[in-house]
């Protein structure tokens, strides 16, 4: 038996350049002044949208060296601290991983973090083992179908949500990201940020109907996305120039947000972990 189905809203907590690669060898002093304090103030807006619902955080660990009342603002509000990762590029190799992990113990540990995202939804299978080392419950690091739960290594993936428009594939190891493959082999990958800009009647929708079927749909977004920085997509100009397939994620998505927000029950993530691992163990 699965746990009441509900909308696992997410937010990977991230500066506003953080999509674009060309900020990811700066030094964290040149990336703090270009963040300009945006995550430090956007934080209250978004907590005072949120309301009563409850959702799971995934901060990027630079911005807690940066603001450390980040955190706490987040669970005093009731919502869930999960990590995203140190510094916000890709993680290419398992020591880029166990790096990251090493760096952000301190803060984890007093925030008694559970929840692992893979930055951009890039993991490795050799990951699972070091989330296993480092306390974790469960990650949100792969996509798949609505409904997926998988346990690798003694952690529970619960992947970002696609729709399935052929068979359900049966083999989920990662990396499983948002790439041409996934597209050819007839998921769409609805809870991305790229596609809620593009098709939010849609997926407002395909969350309807997956609730009504007792899934539990997994969706994220970023602050950007619902509340802009001064000059956002001026700012981002250049950086749309070099790298177009990140335009999408300069759509506002404010308005699926608060619909989502007004038409669905929500939970943390780990909450609903939690929920899944009683459930099986008690059968």
């Amino acid at each position: 038996m699965s746990p009441s189905p509900r909308l696992l809203l997410t937010m990977d907590y991230e500066s506003w350049f953080a999509i674009s690669r060309r900020y990811d060898n700066m030094t964290s002093a040149k990336r703090r002044a270009f963040d300009g304090g945006f995550t430090q103030w956007v934080i209250d807006p978004l907590l005072e949208k949120l309301g009563d619902s409850k959702i799971s955080f995934y901060l990027v660990g630079e911005l807690v060296e940066w603001y450390p009342e980040l955190p706490q603002k987040i669970v005093d509000a009731g919502h869930e601290v999960g990590f995203h990762c140190q510094v916000h590029r890709p993680l290419l190799s398992v020591d880029d991983v166990r790096h990251d992990l090493e760096r952000s113990a301190d803060w984890r540990k007093k925030f008694n973090v559970r929840g692992y995202r893979a930055p951009m939804i890039k993991a490795r299978e050799e990951m699972y083992p070091l989330l296993v080392e480092n306390n974790f419950v469960y990650s949100s690091s792969l996509y798949a179908p609505t409904g997926t739960m998988l346990q690798k290594d003694g952690i529970w993936e619960f992947p970002v949500s696609t729709h399935s428009l052929s068979d359900k594939p049966n083999h989920f190891a990662a990396p499983r990201n948002m790439n041409l493959s996934l597209l050819m082999n007839g998921e769409f990958p609805y809870a991305s940020g790229m596609m809620s800009g593009f098709f939010p009647k849609s997926i407002f929708k395909i969350i309807e109907t997956e609730l009504k079927n007792g899934q539990s749909p997994v969706i994220f977004f970023h602050p950007y996305e619902i509340i802009r920085p001064d000059r956002w997509p001026a700012r981002m100009a250049w950086d749309f120039v070099l790298e177009p397939f990140i335009l999408p994620f300069a759509i506002r998505k404010t308005k699926l947000f608060d619909e989502l927000l007004r038409a669905f029950p929500t939970s943390t993530m780990l909450e609903f972990a939690q929920e899944v691992i009683h459930e099986r163990s008690r059968n």
